[in-house]
């Protein structure tokens, strides 16, 4: 059942995204604000459907800890799946700028939606530092009150595995002063990695409390997002 549950639901979200896409493009020409709010209704769908579907359901613990919408700060979330990437973007309240390769610009539909949004897209073959490029990149968006989101295991880490977590995201956040908003989830344990069959179960994702970064050492604030994920993540039910 998980298998067929899996595959309808496949190809409702590549029916859903084609026409969409075509959809965003018309929102061009409207401001930041509304192309990203017209925009995230892709995620919302796709969540839904995967609640209806495929009987993934969720919970969100620590909203009270986020900080007030339109000021400054950087996400630093655990990467398990693809689920966390399409949910936070629009369910923290505040718009989200992800950290990507220039060339997923160029993929058909997908690749036009991220055009819209203002992401931080980084050209490798600029002979400029990646790490520079998403500084000034980055200032720009934190100053238009735009939040930042990096996931520092840097790729999708399989539920219970050991990672290690690498230093990007402390290192922004110190760079712009910035204080780090934490997340720990278990969304793997349902939409795991590989394979590609997805489970029924109830996602739990907890926001923790911020982490300030001014005047501080990036080893310092680095050590301390890793213990509080690391450890939350112990706290956390099990999904399926």
């Amino acid at each position: 059942m998980a298998m067929i549950r899996s595959a309808i639901f496949i190809v409702c979200v590549v029916l859903w995204t084609i026409p969409f896409s075509m959809l965003c493009m018309l929102t061009a020409v409207l401001p930041y604000r509304y192309r990203y709010a017209f925009t995230s209704i892709w995620n919302r769908v796709t969540i839904f459907a995967a609640r209806w579907i495929l009987g993934i359901r969720y919970e969100v613990r620590g909203m009270d800890n986020l900080p007030p919408k339109g000021s400054g700060a950087v996400v630093l979330s655990k990467h398990q799946s693809a689920w966390e990437t399409i949910f936070l973007l629009y369910a923290l309240g505040n718009p989200l700028c992800f950290v990507f390769k220039r060339e997923l610009l160029w993929v058909p539909f997908f690749g036009w939606g991220l055009g819209l949004l203002r992401m931080v897209a980084i050209d490798r073959s600029s002979g400029v530092d990646a790490f520079e490029q998403t500084v000034t990149q980055a200032r720009v968006r934190l100053s238009d009150g735009v939040w930042m989101i990096m996931f520092p295991e840097g790729t999708r880490i399989m539920p219970g595995a050991s990672s290690k977590f690498k230093t990007g995201g402390a290192r922004l956040a110190t760079a712009l002063e910035a204080p780090i908003i934490p997340i720990a989830h278990n969304a793997g344990e349902c939409w795991p990695k590989k394979p590609w069959v997805k489970r029924a179960g109830k996602v739990t994702v907890s926001i923790g409390p911020m982490i300030h970064s001014k005047g501080r050492e990036v080893i310092d604030v680095h050590n301390e997002m890793v213990t509080w994920i690391q450890t939350e993540m112990k706290r956390l039910p099990k999904a399926c």
